[in-house]
């Protein structure tokens, strides 16, 4: 058993904060928590009295942003600031400045941490409950379930600001990429690639006055997180394509400008020597495009070759059954191609995900899981 909760700190970015935020600091700290750590992301100078009164308050600490530099640059601010003044805490619970988060749900993470399992704990609204903002709603499930798509997890708030982890994945926490709101989900994405559990904990839902006190912008920043979401995807899909007409390319010119014009090679045989040809370069330049800009990955290219060409190999296969089976079912042979195409689109996805945590996974990250 670890230390006691309140042990914890508590870090809050904000930016323009009203005077909830002082009283929020006040219960929390009645609570038994030790240590606050506000954030100040370059709020303009009409906000400092607040932060100057919330710096005299016992066991609250406010650091400076010159200029705003968005969320996740304040919280990596919070954690570089954690790890050198702060040797003794357990860990870090992060919660927003507007109100949403109660000082119950906070206590509640805190109790999570005693557990002493390195994990990402996530506060998780309600999004069900008749009085959310249908466009909330809306918004965490779309996301919920993309992410689930690409990453194998489905997490009921993706978007939650309260979340907690141990003091000794501080580093990671500050390598994680990203300057604003994206900058949690990038988190979620880096905890689900680096097998690091993400635990759901349900919270109170609090929405006041439609949320109006969130600096949260719902276009440009909804365009940033599917930005981090997708772009892994969209880059694993430009690389099948540049491969895909790789693969044509060479095709076309082994089958018609070196076998076809040669007497005595047969249509097949010059069909089947030209496959094998393209295939032969077009893998392993979409391997080396995979491992190189979609998936980064820095590990030992001999494990990873094989493990991808016995995916490919699995690929293929399945693909051959799948359609065989749906015949066998009763599928008409004229929807042969159409049955391919689903099959084949599914396979796609399924590739994808056992490229980013099979293939391109390092072992080390697979040991500690």
């Amino acid at each position: 058993m670890c230390d006691e909760p309140q042990q914890a700190v508590i870090l809050i970015p904000s930016l323009e904060p009203d005077q909830r935020l002082p009283a929020y600091v006040d219960r929390l700290l009645a609570k038994g928590f030790r240590h606050v750590l506000i954030v100040d992301d370059g709020s303009p100078e009409r906000y400092q009295p607040i932060f100057q009164s919330l710096s005299e308050k016992p066991g609250c600490t406010v650091v400076h942003h010159d200029v705003n530099r968005g969320k996740g640059v304040a919280l990596k601010t919070g954690y570089a600031w954690i790890e050198q003044h702060l040797p003794d805490c357990t860990g870090v619970i992060t919660a927003d400045a507007d109100g949403q988060h109660t000082v119950e749900d906070c206590w509640k993470l805190a109790e999570a941490l005693r557990s002493g399992k390195r994990a990402l704990y996530l506060g998780s609204r309600d999004f069900t409950l008749p009085d959310i903002p249908p466009k909330s709603r809306f918004g965490n499930r779309l996301t919920s379930l993309v992410f689930k798509l690409f990453y194998g997890h489905y997490l009921p708030d993706t978007q939650t600001g309260l979340r907690a982890f141990r003091r000794e994945d501080l580093p990671f926490m500050r390598e994680v990429e990203g300057e604003r709101f994206e900058y949690e989900m990038n988190v979620l994405i880096a905890c689900s690639r680096h097998h690091l559990p993400m635990v759901p904990i349900g919270i109170e839902t609090v929405y006041e006055n439609e949320n109006a006190g969130t600096h949260f912008h719902p276009v440009r920043d909804s365009i940033r997180i599917y930005r981090v979401i997708l772009g892994n995807f969209i880059r694993f899909m430009g690389s099948s394509i540049a491969c895909f007409l790789l693969d044509n390319v060479i095709f076309t010119l082994v089958e018609h400008a070196l076998l076809r014009p040669r007497a005595g090679v047969e249509d097949e045989i010059a069909v089947a020597v030209a496959t094998v040809v393209a295939r032969c370069v077009s893998a392993p330049c979409n391997f080396l495009l995979n491992r190189s800009l979609v998936f980064k990955f820095k590990g030992q290219t001999g494990r990873t070759a094989l493990r991808y060409a016995l995916l490919c190999i699995a690929m293929m296969v399945l693909s051959a059954l799948g359609v065989n089976l749906l015949s066998l079912l009763g599928m008409p042979n004229v929807l042969d191609s159409l049955s391919k195409i689903v099959i084949d689109t599914l396979l796609y996805f399924v590739s994808y995900r056992l490229q980013r945590s099979w293939v391109f996974s390092d072992p080390k990250k697979e040991a500690r899981a």
